[in-house]
This record gives structure tokens, C-alpha cells and sequence, in this order.
């Protein structure tokens, strides 16, 4: 009983993570959870700050 709560719980954090990924890019986001707040040059489209 134990093992279908976890494995209930895995797949819901999971599938929450996923949605989350997938409206983001579907969104036009290019790097989600960019630790310089979407300053990089990936996120920004420049070759530098």
C-alpha cells in the first residue's frame, strides 16, 4: 500500500514538472528557471550581456 502512495506521489510531482515545461515552451520561453532571470545570452538572443 505503501509503495502505490509513493509511487502516486512521484508521479504526480512528475507530471506537474512536465506541464509545467511543456506551457512554457509552448509559450516561446527558451530556458525556464534561468538563475540570471532570463538575462543570459540564450534567453536573450545576444552573444553577451
Amino acid at each position: 500500500m505503501v509503495n502505490w502512495i509513493i509511487a502516486g506521489v512521484l508521479l504526480t510531482v512528475t507530471g506537474t514538472a512536465a506541464a509545467y515545461l511543456y506551457r512554457e515552451k509552448k509559450n516561446g520561453k527558451k530556458c525556464m528557471g534561468c538563475p540570471d532571470a532570463g538575462h543570459c545570452a540564450k534567453c536573450s538572443g545576444k552573444k553577451g550581456l
